[in-house]
């Protein structure tokens, strides 16, 4: 027994073109033996060709079985996941700025028209002339010293809550947009490996 390999297949990879994938490219290798680990990083286990689509699924079993046969004096053990999701980003081009534009205005008029929406079912307007007329004694149909500290505050608190502006984040932790679209990817990529493994045989790279 030559010694323990410890293996920890990374969860997702993504790939701009057609390569040969090496075992160093999905996983994570370490053992006592610096040779053993050069050794394992550059076995080949599987060809990307045209005849692949978008994603790969390279099950951990097939990898683990395959270098058991090879490397019959090495004891594999496997950390984290089980499968590696390979995403070959095929002719990827650059977004249209028109494209970009008309969805970034389709956007903010229907945010407007969610937020006008919503001020009208609960007449917030009334809500603000009340509150003038409660601080001052006196009736006005537009309290503009309400209305637009408000303005600026709805804004500003939106930023706020999605911890972004722009490219700069306010601190680390995670906004909800983040943590939703994390949990999304999350449940995409189990639905991939669930429906769409093609358990690709790795000693048998094409």
């Amino acid at each position: 027994m030559e010694g323990i390999v410890y293996l920890r297949l990374k969860r997702k990879l993504e790939i701009q073109n057609l390569m040969e994938l090496k075992l160093k490219d999905i996983a994570l290798i370490s053992s006592h033996s610096n040779e053993i680990v050069h050794e394992l990083e550059n076995i080949k286990l599987y060809r990307v060709t045209e005849k692949d689509k978008e994603l790969i699924v390279l099950d951990s079993f097939l990898i683990i079985k395959h270098l058991a046969q090879n490397y019959p004096n090495i004891e594999i053990q496997l950390l984290g996941p089980e499968q590696t999701i390979v995403k070959i980003n095929k002719n990827k081009k650059s977004p249209s700025i028109l494209i970009m534009a008309f969805v970034w205005i389709l956007l903010f008029i229907g945010t407007a028209m969610t937020i006008i929406n919503f001020h009208y079912d609960v007449s917030m307007q009334e809500v603000q002339q009340k509150l003038h007329f409660l601080l001052t004694g006196e009736e006005n149909e537009f309290p503009l010293w309400i209305q637009i500290p408000y303005s600026f505050g709805l804004g500003i608190g939106m930023i706020l809550f999605f911890n972004h502006w722009f490219n700069k984040r306010f601190n680390e932790e995670p906004s909800p947009l983040e943590v939703e679209i994390y949990n999304y990817q999350k449940s995409l990529d189990d639905y991939v490996s669930f429906h769409e493994n093609k358990l690709n045989d790795p000693k048998h790279p094409h």
